[in-house]
């Protein structure tokens, strides 16, 4: 089964002391294109970090950010430096003298500097990478999940749009070589009006018709096209990697109707080349997505 490569995904890990919660998005990208933002209890675990989203996630520009917050009950995670205090406000009472200021030290403006007033203790750093894993792995499976979700969807409009073009080639082939045959009987009117004793040259007109029928039969093309179809479904159903190899087939499809359209001699084979063309432009885009 196919997945997309757009996609959302939320884990949380909790302990009486803190919350780890990670959070992945994904879009559409050539290859992995892969980054990180981590608290800097974490900052020393970017390689494993990494590396576990790797092992899950093949293609896509994925962002990954983690956070970790203390929980309100109990150990607050955090203590406060009284030491600090007494130096800010001491700083802030000189900055007030030097610029001439008259207003008053709040609470506000202290606080307004609190990162440099309290420690964050979570000392098990062992824990919180271990919950950070279980988090990440929560956060991919969600994600995951998704993509596979919006990947049944895609994978039901390329099939129906397989279809179609298979239709049309049933029909090409319906014709047979009557679109040749009308195409030169048109010929010989034209020739008619132009040259006296049309007549003597039969045995020519018949090798005409033959060179023809050659040059503008697409039965080849349409074999081709067939054996693409059928790979591409292949590859719906049973491959991991699926979407380079679905963007190479499209590739392969694009370049025999293309050979299609340029043998096209009556409007009713124009027209099934042109829609053709339409649903394989539909399905080119459909795979851009696809992981």
């Amino acid at each position: 089964m196919i997945s997309s490569m757009t996609g959302f995904g939320r884990g949380i890990s909790n302990t009486e002391t803190f919350s780890l919660e990670a959070e992945i998005k994904s879009f559409n990208s050539r290859y992995l294109d892969l980054s990180i933002k981590l608290p800097k209890e974490l900052s020393d675990k970017e390689f494993e970090i990494r590396e576990l989203v790797r092992k899950k996630i093949r293609r896509g520009k994925v962002s990954v950010f983690i956070q970790i917050k203390a929980e309100s009950s109990g150990n607050t995670g955090f203590n406060l430096d009284q030491k600090k205090v007494e130096g800010i406000v001491q700083a802030l009472g000189d900055i007030k003298k030097y610029a001439g200021l008259q207003d008053a030290v709040t609470l506000r403006h202290i606080l307004e500097l609190k990162e440099f007033l309290f420690e964050e203790s979570f000392e098990d750093k062992d824990k919180i990478f271990e919950n950070c894993i279980k988090a990440v792995n929560a956060a991919i499976d969600d994600l995951n999940s998704m993509r596979k979700k919006e990947g049944a969807e895609l994978e039901n409009d390329l099939l129906l749009r397989l279809s179609v073009i298979e239709n049309s080639i049933n029909r090409a082939e319906e014709l047979g070589r009557k679109p040749v045959e009308d195409y030169f009987a048109r010929l010989i009117e034209k020739a008619k009006q132009l040259v006296a004793g049309i007549t003597e040259y039969g045995d020519r007109l018949e090798a005409e018709l033959a060179l023809l029928a050659e040059r503008y039969d697409v039965t080849e093309e349409n074999v081709r096209m067939r054996s693409h179809i059928k790979m591409f479904r292949d590859v719906l159903q049973n491959d991991d990697e699926s979407g380079r190899k679905l963007n190479f087939i499209c590739q392969e499809m694009n370049r025999e109707a293309n050979t299609i359209n340029s043998k096209s001699v009556s409007t009713e084979l124009s027209g099934i080349g042109i829609t053709i063309k339409e649903e394989l432009e539909k399905i080119r885009e459909q795979v851009q997505n696809i992981e």
